[in-house]
């Protein structure tokens, strides 16, 4: 075990707060879904029961529809806004009332087969549950998320994404209102730099939006019906489908033949409806905007994530790799989340640009999946020399290379031993 794999485990043992991982101290004090995840799988790697703790915390905060929440509010915190206050969601367990990218199938899967592999006597009875509210959980996003049977499921609120700020969302969001219910306490600036966060005029809109689907009192149909923000994205539902692949084949391994039935045919729907996004000018997967009917061509990180989940032919592979080594050129981090060329770009502030450790986690795994495994081998050293050089950053500048947001970060520390061991 090396130095940086010791610092890494350090960073998860620091951030525990009690079977569940925070992302880092004070900046976001209580569990994230995607976070959370991305997490267990690194815990997988050397602690099997605490990997499944993580996601148990996490499935607390399940609502009864299926959906899990972005954020569990395990424990109070004034370090953090919106609280559970603002969200006005009434569940035993305080929760936010809107969701992230659904790692969870990826995550669980990984745990279950470590734990078999460690020999653990009660890995089923360990993994059923957590089955159950993984299949729950996509089912509600194929219901509520995906009405009309499309295939692609949508995102009601750019902190869904996980991208929060990301430039696909701005033509969206100029149809959100500034104007909130909640005053609006922001507690983030207080901890990082203004310039490496969301913007105010961000956050009102942001807020806007949870007042409206609060005052529908988070009933999904009701949301989908009122919400000035409706994005079918291609980042959700690649990671979607990828969990629903994962999902397949653990529940086979649970006996669970109908189950994996229902899953294929979620898995069927989604693969097709994401090939279909795929725009041979542009060299990257589009998501669109479900109230203006248009296309979203700018230019962002999710573009690429379908890599992930699709086993694409030569013509697209070839487009895709050429587009994401321009994007690379010349940068000291692979990979932007937004090209340095476009007019969005900035390249410190959250998803306008910097370098994430999880994205490009996603990306090596796409990349590997299609056979670029000359491309995966380098954007894993980019990501790993990194690393090693700045800390376990919360993301970095592309350009420079310098760590930015939170520190000690526990889904960077996750990635750092996932991408590691697999290095050459």
């Amino acid at each position: 075990m090396n130095d940086f794999i010791a610092k890494a485990r350090a960073i998860l043992k620091t951030n525990d707060r009690g079977g569940y991982t925070v992302p880092t101290d004070r900046l976001y004090p209580f569990q994230w879904n995607w976070d959370s995840a991305f997490v267990a799988m690194g815990f997988a790697g050397y602690d099997v029961l605490r990997a499944y703790r993580e996601l148990e915390r996490l499935v607390e905060g399940q609502w009864a529809d299926g959906m899990i929440p972005h954020i569990v509010f395990h424990a109070p915190s004034d370090t953090y806004f919106p609280g559970p206050a603002v969200w006005r969601t009434s569940h035993s367990v305080p929760t936010s009332g809107i969701t992230q990218p659904p790692v969870f199938g990826m995550a669980l899967k990984r745990v279950h087969d470590a734990a078999v592999a460690s020999g653990l006597e009660n890995a089923v009875q360990r993994s059923m549950p957590l089955f159950e509210a993984a299949l729950a959980w996509h089912r509600w996003w194929y219901a509520a998320r995906d009405p009309e049977g499309t295939g692609l499921v949508a995102l009601l609120h750019p902190w869904e994404s996980g991208s929060d700020n990301s430039p696909a969302w701005d033509l969206a969001m100029q149809r959100v209102p500034t104007t909130t219910e909640t005053v609006i306490v922001r507690k983030d600036t207080g901890h990082v730099d203004a310039s490496m966060r969301p913007r105010d005029e961000d956050y009102k809109r942001f807020i806007h939006l949870v007042d409206t689907y609060a005052a529908c009192g988070w009933d999904p149909a009701r949301q989908w019906e009122v919400a000035p923000f409706k994005i079918a994205e291609v980042q959700t539902t690649a990671i979607l489908l990828k969990s629903g692949e994962e999902l397949v084949v653990l529940a086979r391994a649970l006996g669970r033949t109908a189950e994996a039935e229902e899953l294929q045919a979620m898995n069927s729907r989604s693969r097709a409806a994401l090939l279909s996004q795929w725009r041979p000018k542009l060299r990257r997967f589009v998501s669109r905007d479900l109230v203006s009917g248009e296309d979203i061509e700018a230019p962002t990180q999710a573009g690429f994530v379908p890599l992930l989940a699709l086993d694409l032919d030569r013509d697209i592979l070839t487009a895709a790799s050429a587009e994401m080594t321009l994007w690379s050129d010349g940068m000291q981090v692979a990979f932007p989340s937004t090209p340095k060329t476009y007019s969005g770009f900035e390249a410190k502030r959250y998803w306008r640009g910097p370098s994430w450790a999880i994205i490009n986690w996603l990306l090596i795994d796409g990349l590997n999946r299609n056979g670029l495994t000359e491309m995966a081998a380098e954007l894993r050293r980019s990501t790993i020399g990194a690393i090693e050089k700045i800390g376990f950053a919360e993301y970095f500048d592309p350009i420079t290379g310098e760590g930015c947001g939170g520190l000690d970060f526990s889904w960077t520390a996750a990635a750092y031993m996932e991408l590691s061991k697999a290095a050459p």
